[in-house]
């Protein structure tokens, strides 16, 4: 195991205590079993069913309905062949520069993860603390909130506004001396988009030595404005990103983060770059060859745009009230116990998403494909009689 002794000066300079401090360490320096660390929060969540106890139709966990992109499952399989070596080629190097080049940022900006949890779990560990903690929008996605409880840093959670975005300056007003400021745009599970206007005025005004990230998992599903540029140009932005939404790839465990060296650097420094560098090579060369597909990216974010735009038609018809999103999922209010509702959905071999805490009657719709969605409609037309 690596030196850790830096990092775990930093967490208690930070404020966390040595017992917080080495219980943190213990999970983020090589995936030590629970039995000796406690669960890690990113790996407790689960939205959907046990496995191999699946519904007809899956439309409850913000899934793609297909997988990879044909082309780029291809050269995923290519690379299998070679899979004695750990590293066979260029294929690490040549996902950064894919991915710094469409984004218009340093390649020194970009490192990949096996995934996204584990580093939006980092992120909150390395810029939050007893002291600094976390502020996030509720409703909002909720493993940052976990993770900081976790650990022991504070958290703090702000309303969405009237039209569901983030509220960035009741986020700053709330705790004006936070260590990490938390905007999942679009968001989970609104699926509404906050805009870049109003990213770039909180990160233009929070406290300094504070960070910002910007939660991108779903934004290849809308036509919003990354906040690349930002982080390509600041030393305390992150732009988180995921594989497992567009780009089907769910199972293949590809994430990667755009920020500062210097950021990357405090990421990566509790586990001795072990979980930055062990990459899984097939899920790299896909999301590599995913990346350059503009006009597939553009067809799946049409076909989803219009079974989502199909089953809003039907809510509508039907007079049932939902939240209008810009991303492969939205909020339904049911007006009764969502739980209730979900168990019907179930029943009837659909699959739908969960309520939140402060939306009981409220339930996650993941937009799935036409023919899902066309059974999503015809069970609610049987259910809700």
């Amino acid at each position: 195991m690596h030196d850790q002794t830096e990092a775990k000066a930093d967490l208690i300079q930070r404020g966390y205590s040595r017992r917080q401090a080495a219980r943190i360490l213990s999970v983020l320096s090589a995936g030590v079993a629970a039995t000796t660390a406690g669960t890690p929060v990113w790996a407790q969540r689960n939205d959907g069913p046990e496995e191999g106890n699946f519904p007809k139709v899956r439309i409850g966990s913000n899934e793609c309905w297909t997988g990879p992109f044909p082309v780029a499952q291809a050269e995923a399989a290519k690379i299998i062949g070679h899979a004695n070596f750990y590293h066979p080629g260029t294929e690490v190097s040549d996902f950064k520069k894919t991915l710094a080049t469409i984004e218009g940022v340093p390649t020194d900006h970009i490192l990949p993860w096996p995934g996204s949890s584990d580093p939006l779990s980092r992120i909150v560990v390395a810029f939050c603390s007893p002291q600094k903690g976390l502020v996030t929008a509720d409703v909002s996605y909720e493993q940052p909130w976990g993770t900081a409880e976790w650990a022991g840093a504070k958290v703090t959670k702000v309303p969405l506004t009237i039209d569901y975005r983030h509220d960035v300056k009741a986020m700053l007003a709330a705790d004006p001396n936070a260590g990490l400021y938390y905007v999942c745009s679009p968001n989970n599970p609104t699926g509404t988009l906050t805009p870049i206007e109003d990213i770039e005025w909180l990160v233009a005004n929070k406290p300094a030595g504070s960070v910002v990230l910007v939660d991108e998992a779903y934004l290849h599903f809308s036509h919003g404005k990354s906040a690349a540029y930002l982080a390509a140009k600041r030393d305390d932005v992150v732009v988180l990103r995921t594989f497992s939404k567009l780009f089907g790839m769910a199972g293949m465990r590809l994430g990667a983060t755009i920020a500062s060296p210097k950021l990357h650097e405090q990421l990566m420094r509790y586990d001795g770059k072990r979980m930055s560098t062990n990459l899984p090579l097939p899920s790299v060369v896909c999301g590599t060859v995913a990346l350059t597909q503009k006009a597939l990216i553009e067809q799946r974010r049409a076909e989803m745009i219009a079974a989502r735009d199909f089953t809003f038609a039907h809510l509508k018809k039907r007079g049932i009230k939902f939240i209008p999103s810009d991303a492969n999922m939205f909020m339904v209010d049911w007006g009764k116990p969502a739980k209730g509702v979900q168990d019907q959905f179930l029943a009837a071999g659909v699959g739908i998403g969960r309520n939140w805490a402060p939306w009981p009657t409220m339930s996650r719709i993941t937009v799935g494909s036409m023919a899902d969605m066309q059974a999503f409609c015809a069970a609610l037309d049987r259910i809700m009689v």
